[in-house]
């Protein structure tokens, strides 16, 4: 499989051209003050000179109004000559570049991206469905616009195939909780694949801020079966834990018993009363206590 190693990826975006609109935006009202000037001379009667000149002042107006871009918080424009990049402008506010030159606009703000639920096989070969949530932004204007073809598709694709790798890199749940599994170890495998999409997407000029899981599940056909098992070994788990406290609590029963002489047991009464008292303490219903009036024997 190849993947994307982002110090191969140098780049590509550097200062734009753009300039400040607010001073364009002055040079154009004057123009204006100047036209108004003009054609107040000329109805009232002046010479062909002040008609070139109003020809000029319309050339400069057309001009410098065809140069204004605006640009909100978070937001850039790569700035082009005839196809060449010349720079990314990220300074917000209204601006102004030369005419000729051609401008396209590319969100800089956090995104959130929820992907569709995927089938995968966990490391055991179990079908699992999982569905991851992330936070992307774009961190090279150029990188984004000119490397890939659609950044945004691009970016849909590789959260697909980022979630069917690290999917495919663990179990999805382990029963002697002995490794790393996806539905235990969620911050670690999210980690993992945020730095899986990171490498993937640096290609775009695109970073990821944070991932995670929004749904994991197994998948429909083995849903119940899986169930099942999760709820034998927790009984399995949950009798473990039962017989050691009843054969400790026995065990102490015996201790006390012999260390205060409240009764001399051989080794077959030991032996019933060791059974009576597993049966008590392990047993899933009420015990119904037996009175013996005579001996043993």
């Amino acid at each position: 499989m190849t993947t994307h190693d982002p110090a191969r990826q140098p780049s590509l975006e550097r200062a734009g051209v753009g300039s400040n609109g607010i001073a364009m935006l002055f040079l154009l009202l004057i123009i204006l003050a100047a036209s108004l000037f003009g054609i107040l001379a000329l109805l009232a009667g002046g010479s062909p000179v002040i008609v070139v000149g109003l020809a000029l002042l319309l050339l400069a107006f057309l001009f410098i109004i065809s140069g204004f871009y605006m640009l909100q918080p978070n937001e850039g424009a790569a700035i082009t000559l005839f196809g060449a990049y010349r720079g990314t402008d990220r300074v917000n506010g209204l601006r102004w570049t030369w005419p000729w030159m051609g401008k396209q606009k590319i969100s800089l703000r956090a995104n959130n991206l929820i992907s569709q639920q995927i089938k995968v096989n966990d490391l055991r070969g179990n079908p699992i469905e999982i569905a991851a949530q992330l936070v992307w932004r774009v961190t090279d204007a150029a990188q984004a616009l000119f490397d890939v073809d659609d950044y945004r598709g691009f970016v849909t694709a590789q959260v697909e195939v980022a979630v069917r790798t690290i999917g495919a890199r663990y179990p999805y749940d382990d029963f002697e909780h002995k490794e790393i599994t996806l539905r235990g170890d969620h911050d670690r495998v999210s980690g993992e694949l945020r730095a899986e999409l990171i490498n993937r997407l640096s290609v775009a000029g695109i970073t990821v801020d944070e991932c995670g899981f929004t749904h994991l599940a197994y998948a429909p056909e083995i849903a119940g079966a899986m169930l099942r098992r999760q709820q034998a070994a927790a009984v399995v788990a949950a009798r473990e834990t039962l017989v050691a406290g009843a054969v400790g609590m026995v065990e102490m029963a015996l201790a006390q018993l012999s260390e205060k002489n409240v009764v001399e047991l051989d080794d077959e009464r030991k032996a019933a009363m060791v059974s009576n008292l597993m049966v008590v303490l392990c047993g899933e219903r009420e015990t119904q206590p037996i009175v013996n009036a005579g001996s043993l024997y």
